[in-house]
């Protein structure tokens, strides 16, 4: 299958462009829906000012495309004088409204000032066989509707308009948010001049922006720090359960090692009964010591008083008072 790639814009009419070989013929719509004639395309014509052009334009002229097999779809579009005149002033140029039209897909061609009302002749000039419009009576220049003789003449071929949006509307939003709007151009460079915009207006505008700019920053300093704060309080949550952890671990090995059966107590009980047992039956002294040997000059010298044996230690009071007794008197005799 193959697929029309587009590259180049719709092409601008002039006197015809249709380039048909046999004489144009009155088509009726079963015959255009069965896709006949074979030898040329069904011109469908659909007209507006499509001015802002959107999503329900596009949609309606897809339609108007898709009315039949083989439709080659015009576009005509009024110019600045006309739509001034009968319905009042458009946000585009008509240039601009030409080449918005040029560019969508659906269209083929495009006729530049159209007519206000359809005349035979303009339809005879371009071989027009359908002409694609919503069914609402459309009342202008004096009449209540302007397709009511293409209707009787049986060469209109209703589509359906999108609800929700509209040239209308758009500009409805555009007015309702003028200051938000004037805001925003004065801050992207636009002058109060060509705004259209009063001096003390401008003032407040640009005080605004100031506010504005004002609170963006508080705003970002708030969720930097909320973010900050969430940080803190998540790594806070981390160290004192990590903490915990080791508070229940410090616990643990402590109770293990000093608890009432902790190894530190049994250790301390085999030391202290080894301490006791030592302190209790205590190391003899060698028996097979060898005697101590007196050198010559000190067994020579006289004995002294000092030297004389020690008396045993009296074992009971009344030994000791006897040996007190005996001490005395010996002290007396030497007197």
């Amino acid at each position: 299958m193959l697929v029309m790639v587009l590259t180049e814009p719709a092409i601008f009419a002039k006197d015809t462009s249709c380039e048909c070989r046999a004489p144009h013929e009155k088509l009726s719509i079963a015959q255009a829906r069965r896709g006949t004639p074979m030898d040329r395309p069904v011109r469908v014509y659909a007209d507006g000012i499509f001015d802002l052009f959107h999503s329900g334009h596009a949609r309606a002229l897809m339609q108007a495309k898709n009315l039949f097999p083989n439709a080659y779809l015009i576009v005509g579009v009024c110019s600045d004088e006309l739509t001034h005149k009968y319905k009042g002033f458009t946000v585009m140029t008509e240039d601009e409204r030409y080449e918005a039209l040029r560019h969508c897909r659906y269209v083929d061609e495009v006729v530049r000032d159209a007519p206000w009302t359809l005349t035979q002749d303009f339809l005879e000039k371009h071989q027009i066989d359908f002409v694609a419009h919503d069914d609402i009576p459309y009342s202008s220049a004096g009449t209540e509707d302007v397709y009511k003789h293409i209707k009787e003449a049986g060469m209109f071929v209703p589509t359906q308009r999108t609800e929700g949006i509209s040239t209308s509307d758009l500009i409805t939003r555009i007015v309702r948010d003028y200051d938000l709007y004037a805001r925003r151009n004065l801050q992207r460079g636009y002058t109060a001049k060509e705004l259209n915009v009063s001096f003390i207006n401008e003032k407040k505008y640009r005080l605004q922006n100031q506010v504005d700019r004002m609170k963006e920053k508080v705003k970002t300093v708030e969720e930097k720090s909320k973010h900050f704060v969430y940080r803190v309080e998540e790594k806070s949550h981390d160290l004192i359960q990590k903490w915990e952890e080791k508070s229940r671990e410090f616990i643990g090995n402590f109770l293990e090692l000093f608890g009432p059966d902790g190894t530190w107590k049994q250790v301390f009980s085999e030391r202290s009964g080894r301490m006791i047992s030592y302190a209790m039956s205590p190391r003899g002294s060698p028996s097979n010591s060898p005697p101590r040997q007196l050198s010559p000059s000190r067994s020579l010298s006289p004995p002294s008083r000092w030297s004389q044996p020690r008396p045993a230690s009296p074992s009971s009071p009344k030994e000791a008072s006897a040996s007190f007794s005996s001490m005395s008197e010996e002290d007396e005799n030497e007197k």
